[in-house]
């Protein structure tokens, strides 16, 4: 009979878990060597543990399918809980598999021990489980892998003693059963379509799988034929967009401006969403951006099926045979001159390829990136939906694994960038079709608009530096350069198409490095809360106009 590990990792493929990104070490050393055994698992080394659980996210975020991770004890997973949370935050399905002291060792305190259950379940709560035999090993994994790609999606994570994985006498275990989830009851359909007819201004908010295609379809045909307005949450897992899609419009991330787009509606429509509230508290301001008076709606949670639920209520409307308004295509002019980070968004609409996997995290560099897209070739987006930084580069790796017949571009910007660089190096090993832009404003840009924002007092020098990258500048280009990704910067438009052009043209990863001012700066970021404060009081008209120049 083979060992844990062995056994483990049959379990694994046959459950059609065939990619695991790895940072190992010592109590792990089994299950690497189990890898040689199964020639259909795809084994990715990571230099931190954060770039692992990212990659895992991305991949299963485009894959529709869990990966695995392979984490090093309670430091390694600690090192990777930023981008578990997002996976968490998103509903992406994740097998985290963390290594652990043998039981026989666990008595002696030794350097590396801590307590994993208690770390890990910041991030998976629902299921977390330490394996105590090698003939229970590949049961526990199974029942690991039910819970990480059921609905909703979770991290589910599996600590593995060393004794265990090398211990002889695993069995492996046959995969769970796919997951069935099922459609909103009549009832609430029922309930919602009869809100909908009595009339009022409705609107639904769209999130997790309700943000691809069937979901998208339903919806528009809903809007279409009751008016009905369509919202997506404001960092969605993965939004299918593009020419020929329907367009749904982002709440948006500052609250002042969330508030101006859901102004006066009196029915809420969830969708595999929760209902909006402020990223953060501020003080004299509602957390709960749900307005006054309105009624909130669950159609489905996100254990249920989101299209089947919008189809449900199409059908309950009559609207299952409307004809749903859909993106035309269009993309706008090759941008010229200095470079902004304006332009570097519209140079991506420009050249988008189709088909393409869009991740975002630039921040405040890429406000206008929405607006320069929308009628591009049809493409995914993926955003940041845990808030945690660093997410980017790493979604990027699992991403093109995912796809790698896909066109995938990371816009990224400085500050986040920095907190999993050594995703480059990855991308370079893997040979992976991935095109990194990085906007170097230098600066934590989003901060500094925040620190207007929250009404913080004789802010001085010392304040200032903590938000500010410019002593020194970093160089990403050679950044990238020595983990072997080509590299290039960019100070004008023209540099940046003939860079992006070349990159895409060009197979394996590549990195622009875009040398931009702030989006936000000077006396538009004094401006900026005096300016969100003043909508409520503005007429709705100037204040929606206000919004579309703020965020578009």
């Amino acid at each position: 009979m083979p060992n844990g590990a062995h056994a483990l990792m049959q379990t694994l493929v046959d459950a059609g878990i065939t990619t695991c990104f790895t940072n190992p070490g010592t109590s792990e050393m089994h299950f690497v060597a189990a890898l040689d055994s199964a020639p259909a698992m795809r084994a990715v080394l990571c230099l931190f543990e954060g770039v692992a659980t990212g990659a895992a996210d991305g991949y299963a975020r485009m894959a529709g399918q869990p990966a695995a991770t392979l984490l090093h004890l309670g430091c390694g997973l600690g090192n990777g809980l930023a981008n578990l949370h997002n996976a968490r935050k998103g509903k992406v399905p994740v097998v985290n598999i963390v290594g652990d002291h043998a039981t026989t060792h666990t008595q002696y305190d030794a350097q590396l021990q801590s307590d994993i259950e208690t770390v890990a379940r910041n991030v998976s709560p629902g299921f977390v489980r330490t394996s105590q035999s090698t003939a229970r090993l590949c049961q526990d994994a199974v029942d690991a892998i039910a819970a990480a790609r059921g609905l909703p999606g979770q991290v589910a994570t599996l600590i593995l003693p060393a004794d265990v994985s090398w211990g002889e006498g695993g069995v492996p275990c046959a995969p769970p059963p796919p997951p069935r989830p099922g459609a909103a009851d009549d009832s609430t359909v029922l309930a919602i379509a009869q809100a909908v007819r009595a009339g009022g201004k409705a609107a639904l908010l769209l999130g997790g799988q309700a943000l691809r295609e069937p979901g998208l379809r339903a919806a528009a045909r809903i809007a279409a034929h009751s008016g009905v307005k369509v919202f997506a949450e404001v960092f969605p897992t993965r939004l299918e967009r593009g020419a020929g899609l329907p367009f749904v419009e982002r709440i948006a991330y500052l609250a002042e401006l969330a508030g101006v787009q859901l102004a006066g509606i009196e029915h809420l429509i969830l969708v595999d969403a929760k209902a909006p509230v402020s990223f953060f508290a501020y003080p004299g301001r509602k957390s709960d951006l749900v307005p006054d008076g309105c009624t909130v709606h669950p159609l489905s949670t996100p254990a249920q099926d989101a299209a089947a639920s919008l189809e449900k209520l199409a059908q309950a409307l009559g609207a299952a045979q409307t004809q749903p308004a859909l993106q035309a295509p269009a993309r706008p002019g090759r941008p010229r001159g200095k470079l902004t980070a304006e332009k570097v968004c519209k140079a991506v609409g420009h050249l988008l390829p189709e088909n393409a996997i869009v991740i975002d995290e630039a921040i405040t560099s890429g406000l206008m990136l929405a607006p320069f897209t929308a009628g591009a070739p049809r493409h995914d987006l993926i955003t940041l939906t845990g808030g945690a930084i660093g997410q980017g580069l790493p979604n990027a790796i699992g991403a093109a694994i995912a796809c790698p017949d896909r066109p995938v571009l990371a816009l990224i910007g400085d500050g986040t960038a920095m907190y999993t660089l050594q995703a480059l190096w990855t991308m370079a090993r893997e040979q992976l079709n991935v095109v990194s832009i990085i906007f170097n404003n230098a600066s934590y840009s989003v901060l500094n608009v925040e620190l207007e924002r929250v009404g913080a007092e004789k802010v001085g020098a010392k304040a200032r530096s903590q938000l500010d990258l410019t002593a020194p500048v970093l160089n990403f280009a050679q950044l990238a350069q020595g983990m072997g990704v080509p590299g290039v910067r960019a100070t004008t438009a023209e540099e940046f198409v003939r860079a992006l052009e070349h990159a895409l043209a060009t197979p394996g990863p590549h990195l622009i490095e875009a040398m931009v001012p702030q989006s936000l700066s000077g006396l538009k970021r004094k401006l900026l809360p005096w300016l969100l404060r003043s909508l409520p009081s503005l007429p709705p008209a100037v204040a929606r106009a206000l919004k579309r120049k703020i965020a578009p």
